[in-house]
Order: C-alpha cells, then structure tokens, then sequence
C-alpha cells in the first residue's frame, strides 16, 4: 500500500443506506432559498478573481463562445439544473448542502465570466422526497444537464431522465438504476458492483482484535441491514468472519439497552460496526456499553461525522468511534486549500456547510471542466465525450482520486477519531494524505446490485438504443 499526498499545497493533478447520510453538517449555517427557483449568479459569491479551486486550475472564466447548440445553451447562457430534497416533511432540509453549493458555485463561476463567456444559469429543483419524477420532467423541458444534484428516490425518476436524454454529473445517486444509468457521471461513484473497503483494509492495521472479534450492529430498519449485509459480505471476503452476537435493536428506540450490552460483552466483541446513522436509539446503545464496562472499537460509517455526534459525546463516551472516509475533514482546512475554498465559498452564501456539500462542489467542477473543454460546441454528446475522458478526479483536492469516466471509486481512504467534541485524522498520521491500495476496491455480489448491467456496466432496466454514449475520436 502507498500513502496519496492529496489536497496538500504542493503541485500536482488534482481529484446502501441513502447515500445522503454519507455526508453530515459540520458547521455554518443555513440559506433560505426556494425550490424551483433560478440562480443566474449575483454579488454576493467569494472568489471573483478565482484561477483555482485548490489544485485545480479555475475552468471558469471569460471568452468567445456562440451558439444555440443544444436544449438550454444559447450564445450567452448555460442552463443547468441543480437540487436536493430539503423539502422533506419527514426530514425537513434533506441534503439541502448540495443545493446550498451548486447555487453558490454558479455564483463563483459567474463572477469569472461564466464558461468560455456563457454565464450559468441555474434551475434549483426541490424533490422534497417524493416529488423526484416531477422535478425531472421539468428539467428535461428546459435544462442542458442536471448537475451537483441529489435526490433521494432518483430511481423513480430515471426512466424520465433516460427517456429524455439528459445527462448528468449528479452530486450523489441512491437507486441502483440510477448509480448505474447510462448519461450518468459522478465526481465520487458508488457503482453498485465494486466497494470501496479502504476503512476495513485500515482497520485491519490498526485494531489488533478487528480479525477475530468483530461484530455488526444490527437494527429493524431495511436501509441500514442493507449496508450491513453489503459490509458483512465485504468482511467475509477478506477473511473477517463477525461474531454474530445476535444483537438487533428497534429502530424505533428500545425501553432499555443493557440487553443488547451484555450480550455484546457476553459474546466478547471488542469492534462493533454499523451501518446506521446516529440517532437516539444509537446512542442508547453506546450509553449502554459504557454502564456495562464495555470499551470497544467502534468503526463507523461517515454519517457519524456530524456536530450532533461530537456534541453528544462531551462525556467522552464514544471516544472509540472511528470513521472512514474518502473526503477530506473540514479539520483539515488549514492544511487542504480545496476545503478552506469550500467552505469559504458556501459561508459568503450563508449557506449549510457539510460533507454532500462538498460531493456536490467537486460534481459541478467536474461537470464545468468539460463544458470549457467543449468550447462553442457545447452539446450533450461533447460532454459525454469529455466526462467519459475523466479517469483521475478529486475535485481539486476535496477527496481521494475517483474514476468518474468509468464510474469506479476511489481506492484511498482516510480514518478519523472522535475524542471529546472534536474529530482529528489518525490515519494516515499526515494530515491530507489518504492510504491507499490495490486491495481497497473488492467486487461484489451481483446478487447485491439490485438491478441487471449490461456488458459496458449500464443498467439495463431503462436502457434504450438511443441513449447518448461517448464517442472515439
């Protein structure tokens, strides 16, 4: 294995529960901007004077562009559409940091001069959760592509998108159809078909009992034994068998939690994982432990990431958790450029600074370095050709190398420790570095997928014959 100096000031190329609980607020605070409204830029972004976005060289500016050559590009605009679920009524402000970002990143854009002279205007779309087929049928009658987008049941909207030839740089995709849909780029894939175990290969490093004393936490909710089973069958594949203390709490909270600990130190677990959020009944759980003279190795997913987490744990409680991660800590700031810009960025905009943000930040640089490539001749089959192009990403230093034009993840990670109200990287031991391997991206199960892909990794649910695919030149 080797360590990636990623995101630092040196030179050099920069990039299966909902994927919304990848990414949690860490600070700042919240815009109010409304669904369905449009974003064609104003004065109150940070960087008008921008040539980079961290590593990257800005792919904003001014210049000589014309042209109606596609739905939603006249001589002097782009139209893009952009969005999230933040009108949520079961949980109000859903993933409202992509929206937050995208908006502010077409103002940072646009203060440069837009692409090759065409200023960005955006379409900022709210899914609400289950409006998503609505949304897209409005952005296949108005919008070039969707970009830096989230939406929780994309899945339901896909045979729209498809339908309508739209392609996309999407922040985050959930559905597996989606995740696997042809016209579809991400800055930071989650293909359903390889896995990114780069927080299981460091555990196996540097938590002596992980092999042989590891067991799962597992809940009554669907979407968390889902990541379960997907985490389990990973483990198995690299010869950690969990113990299977047979611990299964309600989703919903249970009247105690000392159980469910003894059983744990009955059974002799000395590292827990879990694929669910933090939520009281998680919480519950740790509070158990500790009483029960437990002190395990909890290694969790990024979702624990989050200001609620640090500042549940002012007792100390849950010094022991330890999370995987592909993107940088906003901690890092001072030392990764990519995350400072970021974050000052989305602040100018008062808008919610948090980890999908930042997912959604390195889709739109992604998706505007290769409009700039396509110059005047800004069509959706020259994007498709440039994004298919991209084989190293980072989004200028915000998260390890991702493959966006073959839709693989990124083979680096990095681990960070709670202690207090605070989080530090503890590995690698250099901030902004990343460890990474050959070993870190394992297949899965196709019987895990969910859906049918076909030999160029398409899924063929909604797959028609005259789908938009990259060109040889």
């Amino acid at each position: 294995m080797k360590v990636e100096k990623i995101g630092r000031l040196a030179a050099g190329a920069l990039a299966v529960t909902l994927l919304a609980s990848c990414a949690s607020s860490r600070s700042g605070t919240d815009a109010t901007s409304g669904g369905g409204g449009t974003r064609d830029g104003g004065s109150t972004g940070a960087g008008a004077s921008a040539t980079s976005f961290g590593t990257l060289p800005s792919p904003c500016g001014k210049g000589d562009a014309k042209g109606s050559t596609d739905q939603g590009v006249t001589d002097g605009e782009i139209r893009i559409g952009f969005g999230d679920d933040r009108g949520s009524t079961t949980a109000p402000g859903l993933s409202k940091e992509m929206g937050d970002a995208v908006s502010a990143m077409i103002d940072w854009c646009n203060q440069q001069g837009g692409i090759n002279g065409r200023k960005i205007k955006g379409d900022q779309y709210d899914a609400a959760y289950t409006q998503s087929v609505k949304v897209m049928q409005q952005a296949c009658k108005q919008d070039f592509m969707l970009v830096g987008q989230g939406f929780a049941m994309d899945d339901a909207a896909e045979q729209y998108r498809v339908g309508c030839k739209l392609p996309t740089v999407a922040g985050y995709t959930v559905g597996p159809n989606a995740a696997m849909g042809p016209m579809k780029y991400e800055a930071v894939p989650y293909p359903v078909d390889l896995y990114n175990i780069g927080a299981l290969r460091i555990a196996e490093k540097e938590f002596p009992d992980f092999k042989d004393k590891t067991d799962l936490l597992h809940t009554t909710s669907p979407a968390v034994e889902t990541g379960n089973a997907k985490v389990e069958a990973a483990m198995k594949q690299i010869g950690v068998k969990p113990l299977d203390c047979g611990v299964k709490t309600n989703n919903a909270g249970e009247s105690s939690y000392t159980p469910f600990a003894l059983k744990i130190k009955d059974c002799g677990a000395k590292t827990l994982w879990t694929s669910g959020s933090p939520t009281p009944a998680a919480f519950g759980l740790l509070e158990a432990d500790d009483r029960a003279g437990l002190k395990p190795t909890y290694l969790f997913e990024a979702t624990w990431y989050s200001s609620l987490v640090s500042q549940w744990n002012k007792s100390g409680i849950g010094d022991d958790i330890n999370i995987g991660m592909i993107f940088q800590p906003f901690e890092n700031a001072a030392k990764v450029p990519a995350v400072k810009q970021y974050m000052d960025i989305v602040n100018a905009h008062k808008g919610k600074i948090a980890l999908l943000g930042m997912q959604a930040t390195s889709a739109f640089l992604l998706w505007a370095q290769s409009a700039k490539a396509c110059g005047s001749d800004l069509t959706r089959q020259c994007m498709v050709n440039e994004l298919a192009k991209v084989h190293e990403w980072t989004g200028g230093g915000l998260h390890a190398p991702t493959d966006p034009g073959a839709n693989k993840p990124a083979s680096c990670a990095l681990m960070v420790r709670l202690h207090g109200d605070k989080y530090e990287q503890v590995f690698p031991k250099n901030v902004g570095e990343f460890e990474c391997g050959g070993d870190f991206v394992i297949k899965t199960d196709p019987k895990t997928w969910g859906t049918t892909l076909d030999g160029d990794r398409k899924s063929t649910k909604f797959l028609t014959g005259d789908v938009i695919k990259p060109q040889s030149s």
